[in-house]
């Protein structure tokens, strides 16, 4: 009997052993699992604007479509209501905002393999400003990790949801933009380490952010009051080990402590604004602007308008009269028409009208003595990062003007070339190394506008035109043009990859495409 008791208690602990080692054998083997498919996903994941750092790049192996429309290549598509923010892909989901109704936001989130709608959630807005037509009141792109999405509206501020749920996890009020060309808002939320950095350069409150992606704390914030309106996203600039934020603004490029948001270094050589966003490769930030001065800008908006007076000055009550029914608010014409209004005669003409709209400490080219038409407002250009204090002498590798810039597309930077296409599909490369051009100007597509930015993945680059052409080009030297493919509606939105899926955001739908 004893040994009988004996070999029973012994077989229970060997058995009590085994199942625990198979336990944790399993549970190692399921870590693994999870670990394997999180890295598989991070690397189908395009977290925001452009993708990871805003490049415009994608590292899929995948196939991706060359030829496709709305209906041939379409792996599913669902409707999303009017607005011109790109899509952005983590975990395996897929989210976008879109006006579902006029005086409603929303922000919707799918499974990007089925197309599956997970959850949709929204939000009333109210007093909503004149925006111009190309733009839209979901104008900006989320941005999202595995856990949460940040979205942010003009008139609710940063709003962060649950990844899986869409419930709320942190919002963050901040102040309603102002601009007073009626441009709107268009800046969106980007990433780096446990921060969602915004940054919004308006006319009235201009400033950058810092908050905890967990729990939604400002770390940090600079206020940016010596800038104009600019629309240029954050990007991560690494110089020895160091990580910067840098951001382009009125006539300067700006690299930022990300803890602390102490401005480490600034570099004086951009224009008055800045639409696109510069793209950031081992320590150089590549950029190409175009820019009018800020003078002939208010001319040709303000005083050349119907209610304008056509005499190349501006006054308060022309000012008033652009803006229609919505009041200007008095804070903004404090803060310039007041400061412009030199000889205080209640008109600005000539020289200050710069004054009034560039800041003392920031006078940037392309002002009131510069023709629109003059290459001086368009440019492009190579920094290298870091330094501190002022490195405009020490830093900006080349700066060459050009005709062939675009106010709003960003360029295409890969393998030591920059790419660029501009209003009527016309292209132009240049390499990076100098700055000098590769070849002739040449026509591609049909023409017309573009407003999406180019992406690239499986060796081919992606251009939305606003006529809702996609063009298919080879990533590289040859930069040949492959396909044409019309989707049937109007795209403004940069396009998204995943894996081997191409996301196309329209003015009103959501397209996946893939290779059937």
């Amino acid at each position: 009997m004893h040994n009988l008791r004996t070999y029973l208690t012994t077989h229970r602990r060997t058995s009590n052993l085994a199942t625990i080692h198979h336990r944790i054998l399993g549970s190692a083997i399921g870590i693994g699992l999870i670990f394997a498919l999180a890295v598989a996903n991070a690397d189908d994941d395009w977290p925001q604007f452009r993708g990871s750092n805003s490049r415009g790049i994608s590292l899929t192996d995948q196939s991706l479509p060359i030829n496709f429309s709305d209906t041939h290549n379409v792996a599913w598509q669902q409707g999303v209501g009017d607005g011109v923010g790109g899509a952005v892909v983590a975990g395996g989901r897929v989210f976008v905002s879109g006006m579902t109704a006029a005086n409603t936001v929303s922000l919707f989130a799918f499974e990007l393999k089925s197309g599956e709608k997970l959850w949709q959630r929204d939000w009333p807005v109210s007093e909503l400003a004149e925006i111009h037509e190309t733009n839209s009141h979901a104008s900006t792109t989320p941005a999202a990790d595995a856990q949460r999405v940040y979205f942010y509206s003009p008139t609710l501020g940063m709003i962060t949801v649950d990844a899986q749920s869409g419930k709320d996890v942190w919002r963050q009020e901040l102040p309603t933009p102002f601009f007073v060309f009626k441009w709107g808002a268009g800046m969106s939320p980007v990433l780096y380490d446990d921060l969602v950095i915004f940054c919004q350069d308006d006319d009235l409150n201009p400033a950058i952010h810092a908050f905890d992606c967990a729990t939604g704390e400002l770390r940090w914030k600079d206020d940016r009051s010596d800038m104009a309106v600019n629309y240029s996203h954050p990007v991560v600039c690494t110089v020895d080990g160091r990580d910067e934020i840098v951001v382009a603004g009125t006539g300067m490029l700006i690299g930022y402590d990300p803890k602390t948001g102490k401005r480490n270094w600034f570099a004086k050589t951009l224009l008055r604004n800045i639409k696109t966003t510069p793209v950031c490769i081992d320590g150089v930030i590549y950029i190409s602007v175009q820019s009018a001065g800020i003078a002939n800008q208010w001319l040709a908006a303000v005083d050349g308008a119907e209610t304008g007076e056509k005499d190349g000055k501006l006054t308060k009550q022309e000012i008033q009269a652009f803006m229609g029914d919505k009041p200007v608010p008095e804070a903004f014409l404090r803060k310039t028409f007041d400061r412009g209004d030199l000889n205080k005669d209640g008109v600005l003409e000539g020289r200050e009208l710069d004054v009034a709209f560039l800041h003392p400490d920031n006078f940037a080219g392309a002002t009131f003595d510069t023709p629109a038409e003059d290459t001086a407002a368009q440019a492009i250009m190579a920094v290298r990062g870091g330094g501190d204090g002022d490195v405009t002498e020490s830093h900006v590798l080349w700066r060459h003007a050009t005709r062939h810039t675009d106010h709003i597309v960003s360029p295409y930077v890969s393998d030591g070339r920059m790419f660029l296409i501009k209003e009527g599909g016309i292209t132009t490369v240049f390499e990076t190394l100098q700055g000098e051009p590769l070849e002739k100007p040449q026509r591609v597509g049909r023409g017309g506008s573009y407003f999406a930015s180019p992406i690239s993945g499986n060796g081919k680059i992606y251009i939305a035109g606003k006529s809702g052409v996609v063009l298919v080009l080879a990533d590289d030297a040859t930069y040949k043009e492959i396909a044409a493919n019309d989707v049937g509606e109007s795209i403004v939105a940069t396009p998204a990859i995943s894996g081997n899926k191409l996301l196309i955001r329209t003015r009103t739908k959501l397209l996946c495409i893939a290779e059937q």
